[in-house]
């Protein structure tokens, strides 16, 4: 009866067993789609894993189809977010985290251990037991708790990296578009130089030229020479890095930029509360505070194991020859004489409070970080504005009346070409100016999470202080 008692009671801790180690599988996901569902709401773009061949082909038709028109900003960041070959590798953290968080979720194999013997009498001794780690059993729903924080934190890490490869693309787009523009300038300073260098050499051979007027001429036609083949070098340099950004190769490499840089918005938006909004927004910061959590979840399960470092609870069913079956169960558990479990503590507690240091350096960073480049945009656009309304069109007019005295009779060609330099000049400083606020909007979108807030969004509660945060991390 004793014995039925006994199967009974180890059948019904089997079946506890596997019901147990079904609760945790993999999702149908992987968690991909916190990170889809964070480039559609704060880039307006699809990001795609790429898993299988008919992924791949999915991905390069559409490829194919943007780059078929001249490549806009937002096209430049989608062929990013479809074929960047590092990106797509930083995914498979996803996996990685998930994969672990399952292995959390699932029981200890039991052990099983078969001896058998004969003693010189001639008695068989057979030895049959079977054993189960009982402390990865009791410590099973805390582990799976750390892993699951774990991998919501590795979702952020992998979101944050997607937004990261975008913020790259707009930059190196930005800086594609602005070398090409430069090197077009360029070439019409050569152009203009070379004609003057002609007429200038033509009049000095007919002695209607100085000689210094001559040289004059002279050198700045071999400096802009100079000076085209360095910007057509700076574009093909900035061209390159576009196209490792958006991971292209071969055939697809032949996409056609536009010719100017995206005119300047009509207004510059009044942005207010943005550390406010960056520490509510920012996917780092949210990394960083469930890293905390993780952390001190962590080191209560390092307390809850100090002393108890191996149980082991095993089921005996020996048999000898003269004796017969004898049932029964075995407890293996680490002594503490030695260790007492204070090493492990203490290093848990210095990785904590490393942790919530890190916290509170990584949002008083994101604080400054914000503060600098919505400086930096502020200054870009007033600067850009400014080329843009007063320098451009001063230089127009001077250029209008240079060519009025010119048909008067009042200036010579020289003077006209000396004036068309300077208002080349004047336009790739506005290059310049403009190449310098689009990345400057880049950088502060980055610095905010992303995006820049929408209407409304800067009214939001206060976020606490790098200090507040630390403190409420503390008592998770």
């Amino acid at each position: 009866m004793k014995r039925r008692f006994d199967s009974a009671r180890i059948t019904a801790g089997i079946a506890v067993i596997a019901l147990l180690a079904g609760c945790t599988t993999f999702s149908k996901d992987g968690g991909f789609n916190a990170v889809s569902a964070t480039a559609k709401e704060r880039l307006g773009q699809d990001a795609v894993f790429v898993k299988t061949d008919a992924d791949r082909d999915a991905v390069a038709k559409r490829t194919q189809a943007i780059l078929a028109e001249p490549l806009t900003m937002d096209d430049a960041v989608q062929v990013a977010l479809l074929n960047n070959r590092g990106l797509q590798a930083s995914y498979a953290e996803l996996g990685l985290s998930e994969a672990d968080l399952v292995q959390a979720g699932r029981l200890p194999n039991p052990g099983f251990t078969f001896s058998r013997t004969h003693a010189s009498n001639g008695d068989l001794n057979i030895g049959r037991t079977i054993s189960a780690d009982v402390l990865g059993i009791l410590t099973l729903p805390l582990a799976t708790h750390i892993e699951k924080r774990r991998f919501e934190r590795t979702k952020l890490e992998t979101a944050d990296a997607m937004l990261k490869v975008a913020a790259d693309a707009r930059r190196a787009y930005i800086e594609a578009v602005a070398a090409q523009q430069a090197a077009d300038y360029a070439r019409q300073v050569r152009d203009s130089a070379e004609a003057g260098a002609e007429l200038a050499s033509r009049m000095r051979q007919a002695g209607n030229f100085s000689k210094l007027d001559y040289a004059r001429e002279q050198a700045f036609y071999t400096e802009s020479v100079a000076e085209l083949a360095q910007a057509q070098q700076e574009a093909v340099v900035a061209r390159e890095k576009l196209t490792r950004t958006m991971g292209l190769w071969g055939d697809d490499t032949r996409y056609t930029l536009p010719n100017r840089l995206p005119d300047l918005p009509k207004d510059r938006p009044d942005l207010k509360d943005l550390e406010r909004y960056a520490m509510e927004n920012r996917l780092d910061i949210q990394a960083a505070k469930l890293q905390t959590q993780g952390v001190a979840a962590s080191l209560g399960l390092t307390r809850a194991t100090r002393f108890v470092n191996a149980l082991e609870l095993g089921y005996l069913n020996n048999y000898e020859t003269d004796k017969g079956h004898e049932p029964g169960f075995e407890i293996s558990v680490e002594i503490p004489i030695f260790d007492w479990g204070s090493a492990k503590v203490a290093r848990a507690q210095a990785i904590y409070m490393q942790s919530v240091d890190r916290l509170a350096q990584t949002a008083i960073d994101a604080r400054s970080d914000v503060r600098e480049s919505y400086s930096a945009y502020v200054i870009g656009y007033d600067v850009a504005k400014h080329y843009r309304d007063d320098v451009v069109p001063l230089r127009k007019t001077i250029s209008d009346e240079m060519l009025l005295r010119y048909n008067g009779m009042l200036a010579s060609v020289f003077d006209l070409l000396a004036d068309s330099r300077e208002q080349a000049g004047a336009v790739n400083r506005y290059i310049e100016a403009q190449k310098r606020y689009w990345l400057a909007q880049t950088d502060l979108e980055q610095a905010l999470g992303g995006h820049l807030p929408p209407p409304g969004a800067t009214q939001a509660p206060a976020a606490p202080s790098p200090q507040a945060a630390s403190t409420h991390s503390e008592g998770q």
